[in-house]
This record gives structure tokens, C-alpha cells and sequence, in this order.
């Protein structure tokens, strides 16, 4: 099932529900710990992200268990929908890629606001105004390609560039359907008037290909399966740390960027714990242990190496409507898989 369509499944049983959640997780037995002893994440984040930010903030809360489930949107959707269902909603914090989600959430009042005071320093660009979520990472949507069979002159530095004859049946991206990030970025360029649906009819005449799952686009550049690939900053920047031939370019303009936000659950079984979580993930010492993990930061006194400082970063971004991405979604996905499926 298409992320989408599941967390519109997330929302209907939420809205339903409301007010029946209580303790409980299919990984984590009722009598473990008293409920004031636990918090617990679902993500979409990559298991070494959260298992670095869970040792920090272990560390930092010696008294307090961190758990996490991680997972792509779909599944993190899924999972929550399951326990709306039975009644035994068990995550205090949810953090997710597309910040068109939370828009949706935010109407249909499944989130707890909460006005953190390490939100002072992050831009407001990121921020509900209603304090109901908060950008907690940026990841930005870029060009990967791979070292030995694309040159340095040749490298991709627009969007359209994909479009030129070198990159023929040359071109891997990943399924919107299946990630929240690509999502967005799909949404903001067929919204856009220089791209359009257009665009992506002829990304598809280009004969470019989809994967299921973000890690599994960029590794096919990496092992030159293609030449180029729609690719996520940390995705490559891991993969290429890591020794892969691969390479991450910044757009030049019309720059996506996913703010990735992160929101309390509202009527969690550790709303207080979830709220020192929070606190912890967007402070300046959740934002360097994400960091060192290649997360690009959502503030602007934490410097990842190799990243384009936030700034330009945003000052090189496109506007993407939030409401706006949230209130299309679904045809966005149909309008997408009428071209590519």
C-alpha cells in the first residue's frame, strides 16, 4: 500500500480513537518499566541515527529507557493505524520525513502542542505557528552520481540536466509511494511552473526507473547500475564515506529541502518523557550526535563537514506549500504513477 494512502488510514482510525490510547508496543511487554522510566520514538530515520541519538540520551537520562521503532513512512503509518485500532497507541514521539504529514495531523488533532525552549535558534521557516511540530533535521534532495562513469564536467547541476542525452536510460529514483522524502520532492517540482508534470513525462521518456527503497536507488549508482540518481544528501554522503564511488551534488537552484519535523503524540503513555526527548533531539547536543551520523542539522550553530551551511541552503530552496502538498497528495501519487507505472 502507498505511504500516503496509509497514513490517510492512520487518520481515520486516530480520529475515531481518540482518547483510547494507553501503554503498550509489540516490542515492548506491558510490565516492563513504569511508564514515568520509558519514551518511545517511531521514525523513519536510519537505525544508525537513532540508535546514536538513543545512547545520548540515555546517557544524558540515565533514568529513563529510550525505545524506537524505524521504519520507512509507510510502515511507521501502518504501525501506528494497528494500534489506533486495538487501542493501545504507544509512541510519545513520532518523526517522520514529509512535513505535509503534519499538516494533516495537526487538522485532524492528533498532536499535542508543545513550545520547546531549544526552538528559540532554529528558523521559523521550520516551525508550526500553533507549536504542534518542528523541523528536527534537513534533508536535501540533490543529484547523486557515480565517480567512475560520469565526469566531473558532465555532473548533473539541475534538475533538467537529467534530461540531456548522456543520462538515456541512465537514471534511477526512488519510488515517492514508498518514501515521504522523495514524496515531497515530487510534489514540489510537479507544483512548480518550470517543472510540472511535464517534467517527470519526460524523466520517464528518459527512461529513468524506480526502487522501492531510497538506500537501494543510491547503492545502484554506487555499484554503476546508472550513471546518475534523484538522491538524498545523507544517503549518498554515508555511502561515499563508506568508500562507495558515489557523489552528492547541491542543485544550483530550485534546491528541495525536507524539514523532517518531529511532534508529541497527543494522550501518549510518557507525554513528559516525550517532551525531554524532544528537547534532546533539537537541542545543540542531539543536533551534533545526528550530525556525526551524517544528518545535515536543523540548527545553525551545529556544522556537519561537507554540508552547505543552512543558510544557503535555504536560500537556494524552492517555496513547497505545506497545506497545500497535504491536501493533494493522493492525486499527486495517481497523477506520478499514471507516468511511471
Amino acid at each position: 500500500m502507498k505511504a500516503k494512502k496509509m497514513l490517510l488510514s492512520v487518520l481515520v482510525l486516530m480520529l475515531v480513537l481518540t482518547g483510547c490510547g494507553k501503554k503498550g508496543d509489540d516490542n515492548t511487554s506491558e510490565g516492563e518499566a513504569d511508564a514515568g522510566n520509558k519514551v518511545m520514538l517511531y521514525s523513519s530515520l536510519k537505525e544508525a541515527q537513532l540508535d546514536a541519538l538513543k545512547k545520548g540520551f540515555e546517557a544524558k537520562y540515565p533514568e529513563i529507557k529510550m525505545d524506537y521503532y524505524a521504519a520507512g513512512t509507510g510502515k511507521v503509518a501502518t504501525k501506528m493505524a494497528t494500534e489506533a485500532q486495538s487501542g493501545q497507541i504507544a509512541t510519545d514521539v513520532v518523526w517522520i520525513g514529509d512535513p505535509s504529514n503534519y499538516v494533516t495531523f495537526k487538522e485532524q488533532g492528533i498532536l499535542e502542542p508543545y513550545e520547546s525552549k531549544e526552538a528559540e535558534v532554529i528558523n521559523e521557516k521550520f516551525k508550526d505557528p500553533d507549536n504542534m511540530y518542528i523541523g528536527a533535521r534537513l534533508v536535501v534532495m540533490g543529484l547523486a552520481t557515480n565517480k567512475d562513469n560520469v565526469e566531473d564536467a558532465n555532473i548533473p547541476k539541475t534538475w533538467k540536466d537529467l534530461l540531456k542525452p548522456e543520462f538515456k536510460d541512465q537514471i534511477v529514483m526512488t519510488d515517492p509511494g514508498e518514501s515521504g522524502t522523495t514524496f515531497y520532492l515530487v510534489a514540489g517540482l510537479m507544483n512548480h511552473p518550470d517543472y510540472g508534470l511535464d517534467f517527470f513525462k519526460q524523466l520517464k521518456e528518459q527512461g529513468t526507473e524506480l526502487e522501492s527503497g531510497t538506500t537501494s536507488a543510491h547503492t545502484k549508482v554506487a555499484a554503476n547500475a546508472y550513471k546518475a540518481a534523484i538522491g538524498v544528501d545523507y544517503v549518498t554522503q554515508t555511502l561515499e564515506k563508506d568508500g562507495s564511488r558515489i557523489r552528492f551534488t547541491y542543485p544550483d537552484q530550485d534546491m528541495v529541502v525536507v524539514s523532517s519535523p518531529i511532534a508529541l503524540v497527543k494522550d501518549s503513555p510518557n507525554q513528559e518523557n516525550g517532551k525531554l526527548l524532544y528537547d534532546f533531539i533539537i537541542s545543540k547536543e542531539g543536533q551534533e550526535i545526528l550530525a556525526s551520523t551524517d544528518t545535515t542539522p536543523i540548527r545553525p550553530d551545529v556544522i556537519k563537514e561537507g554540508s552547505m551551511p543552512i543558510d544557503e541552503i535555504i536560500s537556494k530552496s524552492m517555496q513547497v506549500d505545506d497545506s497545500i502538498v497535504a491536501k493533494e497528495s493522493a492525486e499527486i501519487l495517481k497523477e506520478f504513477d499514471a507516468i511511471f507505472k
